[in-house]
């Protein structure tokens, strides 16, 4: 029988094989390793950007559902509210944590923006419920300074237009029984040390307030880590009554004059109301799983054990090839398995692990658009 001969360091040519196949085999799973985390880094991208706005939008929708206001725009005759002059109602006089306020319409954002506007602005009232209002500061038609605070980016970037802003946009703030239109007159950008912003005078934090001002706040710059606030400033123009109709920059008027409620969305937060969480989702996917697993054991076992018993047949490829190697039936049928898992682990990021890494990794914490100064 022929033998191997020794090369000059004393090796064999099948040690030298060997300890390649092991360099070749650990440089495999090291890239796999590194293109496993770039697609982590990527999807905690898109979960920040996009899924936290579904979220948000779902849980607004759902709440404006769970209170009994009237609907302006879901009865066949909308009509066009009477503009008031005089002073306003100051409705509410007060509220609680957490507690609906009022919905936020901004025709500049698009025809069907609204936004729901809650009392405080705490992470948890931020990420869920669009607006949040400074509770240290003055109420809807309020003298002086109605201040709210929102996202720019992520959990439904509800400011995240803001620098489109221009002089006498309508900002306008629906509570359960009246209308405030404000109108956008100026921005400034500060740190969020600045605390004057939200008083009830911001233009003169010494002096008493004589204007109904709103004041929005908001991170800058907006798709990093925000070392100061973008401020949007407002005077109340009119107010009016919910049960007169819609306010005119909401209204759509067509060639016979019938008018719609261009900002109404009802279809769109039923839909979401209606939408399946994730937790259901990995339900179905890990029962279509177990169902489609047990059918291919059944039918064509599974070739890893065939594998380990012939040893000529055992090959390397790497972590995912191992994984499709341990289920059952023919390779299509693997595949498949593999990717319902794999869509399984992505759903669980999203739903538990993406949450937690923002909320308790210090470098995640500073870029969740924290908005409030």
């Amino acid at each position: 029988m022929k033998q191997s001969k020794p090369d000059s360091d004393g090796r064999t040519s099948r040690t030298r094989s060997s300890s390649g196949g092991v360099v070749y085999t650990v440089l495999g799973l090291l890239g796999e390793i590194l293109i496993t985390l770039a697609a982590i880094c990527a999807l905690y991208v898109v979960w920040q950007l996009w899924w936290t706005g579904v979220e948000a939008e779902r849980s607004q929708a759902d709440m404006r559902q769970s209170v009994s206001w009237e609907d302006p725009g879901s009865s066949g005759k909308v009509s066009i509210a009477k503009a008031q002059k005089g002073d306003p109602p100051e409705q509410p006089t007060s509220a609680s944590s957490n507690e609906l306020i009022g919905e936020v319409y901004i025709p500049r954002f698009g025809d069907s923006w609204v936004r729901n506007l809650v009392e405080g602005t705490d992470m948890a009232q931020l990420n869920l419920h669009g607006f949040g209002h400074y509770m240290s500061s003055q109420m809807p038609g309020q003298v002086g300074n109605f201040a709210v605070a929102a996202h720019r980016s992520g959990y439904g970037q509800s400011l995240g237009d803001i620098d489109k802003l221009r002089s006498g946009d309508p900002i306008i703030i629906r509570t359960k029984d009246y209308w405030y239109v404000y109108r956008y007159t100026t921005h400034e950008i500060v740190l969020p040390s600045d605390v004057s912003v939200v008083s009830s005078n911001p233009e003169h934090p010494n002096e008493k307030p004589t204007k109904r001002m709103i004041t929005m706040t908001t991170c800058e710059p907006r798709y990093s880590y925000a070392t100061h606030r973008w401020i949007a400033y407002g005077e109340l123009s009119y107010w009016a009554k919910v049960s007169d109709g819609i306010p005119q920059e909401l209204a759509s008027t067509d060639g016979t004059g019938k008018v719609t409620f261009v900002s109404r969305n009802a279809g769109e937060s039923d839909a979401l109301i209606t939408m399946p969480g994730l937790t259901s989702i990995m339900a179905v996917l890990l029962i279509v799983y177990a169902v489609l697993a047990a059918a291919a054991a059944a039918a064509w076992q599974w070739p890893a054990i065939r594998a380990w018993r012939e040893p000529r047949r055992r090959t390397s490829t790497g972590l995912y090839g191992w994984l499709v190697r341990l289920q059952p039936g023919v390779l299509p049928i693997r595949l498949v398995l593999v990717l319902l898992l794999l869509l399984v682990a992505v759903a669980a990021m999203f739903q538990w692990a993406f949450p937690w890494a923002a909320a308790n990794i210090p470098y995640l914490q500073r870029m969740s658009n924290y908005v409030t100064v």
